[in-house]
């Protein structure tokens, strides 16, 4: 850790920078409200879906840790995101950012006709990112957190070489959807943001603030992943969810020192359980 210290830190309760901007213009009432916390890479997968298939919404910021009622009741364990679906009679809500992002998907397809996938006459394609999001889900997400958590440095060193494989397995599958069927989303050069952009993207950020300054880490300096990379980075429904550095380092201190209690996230890496 380089000699760092725990400062005590606390997460932040607000976005920051251009994400600040975004909540300010998506502050009234709407058919969907997303129950959001500032720095949580779920929320923000979900936030750029809505950006990006242009559903209206309106933003509701949580403190995801106190659990206030109004989010108890759309979400059994307190968890963000969650979508309070406020046209229906009595509302309805869903949680679990993974179904959010397939709810919006199908909504879209009836309302703004936007969509994050290839074009359904093309069923592999699909297929094709839909193995890229299991591998995010299943391993590169996992892999993040324990790099984080971990305190020993063998154990640094050796969950920094985990996280950077899932990386690089990501990328075999990018390359494999090049070769099949001419690629998918950003990894596509002239393509637009897809579904494992969207899926991915959080927790990718976060490497390079949170997980570089706490842990040293590299992202890998191929060409086309960088190319990639800025391609997400700089893509319009990305760059509007994004806070300032400040506030990932700030949240992300009580993970980098493993912090007892940190989340539910958080524990369930501790115990070696699948996250909640």
């Amino acid at each position: 850790m380089s000699g760092k210290t725990d400062s005590g830190q606390v997460y932040h309760r607000e976005c920051t920078g251009a994400a600040l901007e975004t909540v300010k213009q998506h502050l009234d009432d709407q058919d969907i409200t997303l129950f959001a916390g500032c720095f949580c890479p779920f929320v923000q997968r979900v936030w750029v879906a809505l950006e990006y298939l242009q559903i209206p919404y309106k933003v509701n910021e949580v403190d995801p840790y106190q659990k206030p009622q109004e989010l108890l009741d759309i979400s059994p364990k307190g968890l963000v995101p969650a979508l309070a679906l406020n046209a229906f009679n009595p509302p309805r809500a869903l949680h679990e950012s993974t179904v959010i992002l397939d709810f919006l998907e199908d909504l879209a397809a009836k309302s703004t006709h936007r969509t994050l996938f290839p074009p359904s006459t093309d069923p592999y394609a699909k297929a094709l990112v839909r193995l890229q999001s299991d591998h995010i889900n299943r391993t590169l997400v996992p892999a993040f957190y324990r790099y984080l958590q971990a305190q020993d440095p063998e154990a640094q060193i050796a969950g920094g070489k985990e996280f950077h494989a899932a990386i690089q397995y990501l990328v075999e599958l990018f390359e494999r959807a090049e070769r099949e069927v001419g690629g998918t989303g950003l990894w596509a050069e002239g393509g637009d943001l897809g579904w494992a952009d969207v899926v991915v993207g959080p927790w990718i950020f976060r490497a390079t603030n949170a997980l570089k300054h706490y842990r040293g880490f590299e992202m890998p300096q191929g060409k086309k992943f960088q190319a990639w990379l800025a391609r997400l980075f700089e893509h319009p429904a990305f760059k509007k969810t994004c806070s300032t550095k400040e506030l990932y380092l700030d949240s992300y201190e009580r993970y980098a020192f493993n912090r007892p209690n940190t989340s539910q996230v958080a524990n369930a890496i501790n115990s070696g359980r699948g996250l909640p």
